[in-house]
């Protein structure tokens, strides 16, 4: 069955949808979208250093993610703004990324490939790699649920139940590495936040919960990936973009259910 490149294409897209959606109902209650882009922009000079060394492209995205993500983490408090140290580390990264890739001797590169995705060429090994990545995200999350749900949603609370709020940071800060190296494939760097960001918002209109708010978002990205792929294949178009906008399009059907359900009981 995996022979099938549609098949592999199909569970590549869902594992990573799983995985970042249900890491995006963090990245959303800590309102974190900003990181989560600065982590996926710094995603480029992963793929430049994994071709230049010779490496995976998944451990070179993800030791760079992981860098980033640390360095915004630490940096964050200290004199500058965060949105000013977001910008210079994310638009930095990706700057050194671009040029670096030109120095890439014998290679003819597609960049596009990396910025928007190229789920289509996955292969066996790329995709024991996103569903193992997508699993240890997801055990992660269930194994730590209460701690990080309480360090993010009341930080004094947390500490007075003897919770580390920074502890817990730092594990939502490497499960971030994690889902950018497995969705680089999948997405591409520019898209990443979307799958993070986009069925999480979906979600959030309709549950009642954050448990809810987890399950829902988990669907909203399967549902988007391979409603997605799907819609590619039959209009012809960019894989990693046309899933994100299946999510953009199931998001504005959540935002008019929201307000026409709240004109019913008006």
């Amino acid at each position: 069955m995996l022979d099938d490149f549609l098949i592999r294409a199909g569970l590549a897209a869902t594992g990573t949808a799983l995985a970042a959606a249900t890491l995006g109902c963090f990245v959303v209650w800590r309102r974190m979208a900003y990181i989560g882009d600065a982590t996926a922009h710094a995603a480029v000079l992963g793929v430049a250093i994994s071709l230049m060394f010779n490496l995976s492209i998944f451990a070179g995205v993800g030791m760079v993610s992981l860098v980033m993500a640390l360095l915004i983490t630490s940096l964050s408090g200290r004199g500058q703004g965060i949105d000013t140290i977001l910008g210079v580390l994310a638009q930095g990264a990706l700057a050194i990324g671009l040029v670096m890739v030109t120095f890439i001797p014998g290679q003819r590169i597609d960049l596009d490939a990396y910025l928007f995705g190229d789920v289509l060429t996955v292969t066996r090994a790329d995709l024991g790699i996103i569903w193992g990545g997508a699993a240890v995200v997801i055990a992660v999350l269930v194994s730590r649920w209460n701690a990080m749900l309480t360090a993010t949603l009341n930080p004094d609370l947390a500490s007075a139940a003897g919770v580390k709020p920074a502890r817990e940071q730092l594990v939502l800060t490497l499960l971030l590495a994690a889902v950018v190296a497995v969705a680089i494939k999948v997405v591409g760097a520019l898209l990443i936040t979307s799958l993070l960001i986009i069925p999480a918002a979906a979600a959030r209109g309709f549950a009642r919960t954050p448990e809810q708010m987890v399950v829902l978002a988990a669907l909203i990205g399967a549902t988007s990936a391979v409603g997605g792929l799907r819609a590619a294949m039959m209009l012809d178009t960019p894989v990693g973009p046309t899933i994100v906008c299946v999510a953009v399009g199931i998001f504005a059907i959540s935002v008019v259910a929201k307000g026409l359900r709240r004109l019913t009981r008006g």
